[in-house]
């Protein structure tokens, strides 16, 4: 539970970042050269490299070179895991909103 729970977190920190997550949803397309992924952003290569680094250390991205060319590809066990974590909690909140609409609900019953 404890591992999981790091894991987690390792994640949703790692995608606190605009940049990085614009990276993810860019490597959900399909795998892309590093020069590739950092194309669109207004930053150094060196500095794009360490948002990979980030995203790596999460779990969420895996590096690979071939030739002299390094490529990214996105892995989703911890995406699930993350997702999976908040589905749970959306299932509590459409149990709460659904509980508070009945007592609403009650409550319009016994003014009228």
């Amino acid at each position: 539970m404890v591992k999981r729970q790091q894991k987690l977190d390792e994640t949703f920190a790692a995608l606190a970042d605009p940049t990085r997550r614009e990276i993810v949803a860019t490597l959900g397309e399909g795998e892309r050269s590093i020069s590739e992924l950092a194309a669109p952003f207004d930053i150094s290569l060196p500095a794009i490299s360490k948002h990979l680094t980030v995203l790596e250390r999460a779990g969420l991205i895996r590096r690979e070179r071939r030739g002299r060319v390094r490529y990214c590809r996105l892995e989703r066990e911890p995406l699930a895991d993350a997702l999976q974590w908040i589905a749970a909690y959306g299932r509590f909140w459409e149990q709460s909103f659904d509980s508070l609409e009945r007592l609403l609900a009650t409550q319009r019953e016994r003014e009228d």
